[in-house]
């Protein structure tokens, strides 16, 4: 039980990481996103995950030796799916708004990343036949309904500040959110392949916590690829986006805004470090419910990190009402599931 909560606690701490990341990259002056995304990028899915295994692994070719082509490539080719909603995601919030949008595609991955390894690794007659899985199900159920309600919550508030979405479609945003939930949720299905890495990692020896860091850099490098590819073409083919306009600010502004970016990009890899540690809390016939409790407490940090930056400021008490009420429903659903991994364990 006590492995139970600390998983849950260290999913916690990652999914503040990630809550929080944009708050330094939101500070960033006088560069494009593209420009921005791409040096946070460099140090989130390139620098940070080799490093780490770096430090892990004392001889690279005789650890990825052990690994089989086809877990590469799985690996990869879910990364590079990760990248993908990555880059929907944004398209979600200029259709949708940030409130609508991150409520839906949030909703989706949580359910696809959630359900799918289940079903493709056979385990998902368990969650339906058990009582653990039985009310594993109800709180995953119960955390669908607290981000439903925080992103009525956040909608209520784009409402009252007078945030007006310029290019709102309900029909494309919709559309784009449900990829973006789906592709997103390729890290979930690239950590399911990255299991024969986790088992040579803990037969080497490494901590159970950090067994499965060493495949972080192969997941992501997929998710790379496709992000940086986004942002290198835009910044090459619109006229009103320049690396060189970027890049020809003063050497004080150029390391600030570098700091920045860099330090949005350490909080985003940290949300995946933890996620390992709470993953190697959590007994491994459990492995489903990580994904859904990572998802469902950074929309509950989201929320705080909002409250404590003053986002809500102005909007009125009752849209921070339902707020709290929809992250108090969120924290039942982790109970909840904890209660099922409880009785299985």
């Amino acid at each position: 039980m006590i492995s139970i909560i600390s998983g849950i606690g260290w999913h916690t701490v990652g999914a503040a990481s990630a809550a929080s990341f944009y708050a330094p990259i939101s500070k960033v002056k006088q560069w494009s996103w593209e420009t921005t995304w791409a040096i946070a990028g460099l140090f989130s899915w390139i620098l940070l995950p080799w490093i780490v295994t770096w430090f892990l692994v004392p001889d690279f070719s005789s650890f990825y030796g052990q690994i089989s082509s086809h877990a590469f490539l799985g690996m990869f080719l879910f990364g590079a799916m990760w990248g993908i909603g990555n880059v929907n995601y944004g398209l979600t919030m200029r259709y949708l708004g940030m409130s609508l949008g991150i409520g839906i595609a949030i909703g989706v991955t949580l359910v696809v990343g959630t359900i799918m390894p289940t079903i493709i690794n056979g385990t998902f007659l368990h969650l339906l036949t058990t009582r653990s899985g039985q009310i594993t199900m109800v709180g995953i159920i119960i955390a669908l309904v607290g981000i439903a309600i925080v992103t009525y919550a956040g909608h209520k508030k784009e409402q009252a500040l007078g945030s007006q979405v310029v290019d709102f479609n309900l029909k494309k945003g919709l559309i784009l959110a449900v990829f973006c939930g789906i592709f997103s949720a390729g890290f979930a299905f690239g950590l399911s392949a990255a299991e024969p890495i986790r088992l040579e990692s803990l037969h080497i020896g490494i901590d159970p916590l950090y067994a499965m860091l060493p495949s972080y850099g192969i997941i992501m490098g997929g998710g790379a690829l496709v992000n940086f590819a986004y942002c290198f073409i835009r910044l090459a083919i619109k006229p009103e986006l320049s690396v060189r306009h970027d890049f020809s600010f003063p050497w004080k502004n150029l390391i600030i805004n570098g700091v920045l970016a860099a330090t949005g990009g350490i909080m985003w890899y940290l949300q995946f470090f933890f996620y390992a540690w709470g993953q190697a809390s959590i007994p491994n016939s459990l492995s489903f419910v990580n994904w859904m409790l990572h998802m469902s407490m950074y929309v509950l940090c989201g929320g705080i990190v909002g409250l404590a930056l003053a986002e809500w400021k102005g909007v009125g008490s009752r849209p921070v009402r339902i707020l709290c009420l929809g992250m108090i429903v969120i924290v039942i659903a982790a109970n909840v599931v904890g209660l099922g991994m409880a009785a299985e364990a």
